[in-house]
Parts: C-alpha cells; structure tokens; sequence
C-alpha cells in the first residue's frame, strides 16, 4: 500500500482489491478536480485535519453534503483497511476474506459521521477505526460466522488435547500446564450450565462455585490454592486457547517473489504495519469508552433513579456535598455503620447494573480484572454527575 502523501491523493482516492489482493489506489476524477479547485483557492491549507472538519460541516449541507460523504469515505480508506485486516486475523473466517470485511464496513461509514463529534479531541480516523472493527464484529455475530463464546463457554467446550496443545504453544512447563488442565477439569466437573444450550454465553461462576472449585482442586494438591488464582489459571487458559485457534495471519509480510509481482500490500514495511497497529490497539479503549459513553450514561441514570430514596440521598450527600460517611449519619439520624452499609451496597446495586449491561451489549466476560475497571468507571461517573447536578442547582 503505497502512502497517500497529498491533500488531493488523501481524499479522491480509494483502496482497489483484485480478489483478495489489494492492488493498490484508484482516483475518483470528480473527487480529483473538486480538491484541486478547493486547494487553488485556499493554497495555505495543507493539513489534513483542516479539511476533514471542513467536509465533515458540510455533511448536512443539502447540496454538498453527497460530495462531503464521498470525500470524508476517500479520506477513510486507510483506517477501514486497518480495522479489517486486524479483525480478518483475529478470527478463524469460512467464509469471508479481507475484502470483505472491507466492504462490509465501508458500506456502514454512516455509523462513523453519525457517532463522531468533533469537539470530542478525538481524531476522526482513529475514532473510525473502532467503529469500523464493531461494524465488522456485529455483522459476523449475526451471521454466526464466529465464535463469540465467553471465556467459561469456550472453556466449557473445548476438549482437553486441544487445552494442552493450546498452552504448549504459549510455551508454559509441563508442569504448569498440568495444573491448568486439573484445574479446567474442576471447573467442568462443578460448573455445569443450565440450560446446555446456552453455554456459548455462559457467565462467569459465582463465589460459591469458586469455592467449590478450589476446594475440589485442593483436595489433591499441596500447597492449596486459592479461588482467585484458579480464576486467573483459567481465564489465562482461554486466552490460549482463542490464540491458539485463531492466530494472526502472515500473509502481510510474505516475501515478495519479484519486483514487478503482485504481493497483499505494495512494498508495505513491517514496522509501519507494526506501528500503524500498535496504534489501533493502544488507542482502542480509550475509543470505545468515548464510543459508548451514551449508553453507559443512560444505564447509570437509570439505575440511580430505581434506587431507594435514602439511598440517593446518601449518594447526594456523599458526591455532591463531600460529607463524610459520620457527617451524613449525623445529618440523617442514623448509626455511621448504617451509612458506610448502604454506600456499599448501592454501589454494588449500580455496579452490577453496569456489568449486566456489558455482559449483554458487549459480550465481555467478566473477570476481576473487568470487574476492577468497570468499577473506577462508575466512581469517575458518579462523581461527574453529581458534580454536574450541584452545577444545574447553583
């Protein structure tokens, strides 16, 4: 893929495939002179981010807002190709190829302009490239064209020679690998899901099935271990596994045969594979947190309003005012227990909110780790909204 190293280039032109070869970039020639007579007019604009906002403000324009779409999907070209190519060799396709994958998220760019907000600081490309990959991860839940199994469903189904070759490749010893299969196996044995047919989603166990896990596993093993690291065995064990079924493709750093033979991406350096990646992955959380802060917001409203009144009040009095946990007991007549119990448990309440809704709309398996991270998210809110709530009072 040879970069597109002008204005012009960026945005009138779009990646070509031949098969499932990409073969390299093809020029819109009405794209092409309508840059061309922007730029004439304007010759000191030279970035890119300059004209990216200027389409972008004149997607609503009822005559140029056609022309905005098909400049703004030029300029998008590269981070669709990104996201395809990174979800194409996350998973074991039958299917589908790359070019697929492709034309399956560009066809959905809509979903980007209609999400993106460019007062956000985020920058247009890296935030299309998370939509791009959610495009192309919903479409192939719906078709059933991937395993979209939990760590403990996937754990559930896999058979124990294709466990030990998956933690063999990860390169573990013998001896731990035999650690995690007596573990794996207690886990089978005890945590049995009901109904069988919906194990592909299966939840993480509760406390009591931890328990009863490590207490099955001790009952043969010196030094005991304890649930949580039985947990982390096993969640470290389905990682292996999804690595282990569905490992990144190669092809895109094949050797090429000849100077004038056709390869994946022309003359493509591995670094800048490595680097453009490298960038996707890092940014991908802080994206898809930003993403999906809307409905987080509207999940955490709600809860907050089904709670009891003592317990809103408690949370008022706590975030709002600052008052510390004996201040509101005074304030509210009540033991300093009292209110140290229900802050928790309405935390708890709003937590589990929280983590449902992952559960469900993500498909997250909710480890401790997970559960840590949603945690801090829901202190940050809560103090966002109550901070903004005693700003709409004053």
């Amino acid at each position: 893929m040879h970069p597109r190293n002008n204005i012009v280039e960026i945005f009138s032109t779009f990646l070509e495939f031949a098969a499932d070869r990409l073969r390299g970039w093809a020029t819109d020639a009405r794209l092409r002179r309508s840059m061309q007579n922007l730029i004439k007019q304007t010759p000191q604009e030279t970035s890119a981010n300059f004209w990216v906002l200027y389409w972008y403000n004149h997607l609503d324009n009822p005559r140029l807002g056609r022309l905005a779409k098909e400049h703004l999907t030029a300029y998008l070209q590269e981070p669709c190709y990104w996201a395809s190519q990174k979800t194409f060799a996350s998973f074991a396709i039958s299917q589908y190829s790359l070019s697929d994958f492709f034309q399956i998220a560009i066809a959905q760019v809509d979903k980007v302009f209609k999400g993106f907000n460019p007062k956000s600081n985020f920058v247009l490309r890296n935030y299309a490239s998370t939509i791009f990959s959610s495009i192309i991860r919903e479409t192939l839940r719906q078709r059933h064209e991937v395993d979209i199994s939990t760590d403990w469903g996937l754990l559930r189904k896999i058979t124990q020679k294709r466990l030990v070759e998956s933690l063999q490749a990860t390169g573990l010893s013998a001896e731990t690998i035999s650690a995690y299969v007596t573990a794996w196996n207690c886990f089978k044995s005890i945590y049995v899901p009901k109904p069988a047919s919906h194990t592909r989603q299966l939840t993480r166990p509760d406390h009591q099935t931890w328990e009863a896990i490590a207490i099955a596993y001790n009952s043969g093993h010196q030094p005991h271990i304890n649930p949580q690291i039985l947990e982390t065995w096993l969640v470290n064990s389905a990682k292996a596994v999804r690595r282990y079924l569905y490992p990144n493709l190669t092809s895109l750093n094949a050797p090429i045969r000849s100077e004038n033979s056709s390869t994946w991406l022309d003359n493509l350096l591995k670094t800048e594979q490595d680097t453009l990646i490298s960038q996707i992955i890092t940014q991908e959380e802080q994206q898809t947190r930003f993403a999906q802060q809307s409905e987080i917001n509207t999940v955490l409203v709600a809860a907050v309003a089904q709670l009891d009144p003592q317990a809103q009040k408690i949370l008022e009095l706590y975030y709002t005012q600052g008052l510390t946990q004996q201040q509101i007991a005074k304030q509210l007549q009540m033991q300093q227990y009292t209110v140290s119990r229900r802050l928790t448990k309405t935390r708890e309440s709003l937590l589990r909110s929280l983590a449902t809704w992952s559960q469900e709309k993500l498909h997250i398996s909710v480890t401790s780790d997970i559960l840590n991270n949603i945690s801090e998210l829901m202190e940050e809110w809560l103090q966002v909204y109550y901070s903004q709530s005693e700003e709409q009072i004053n």
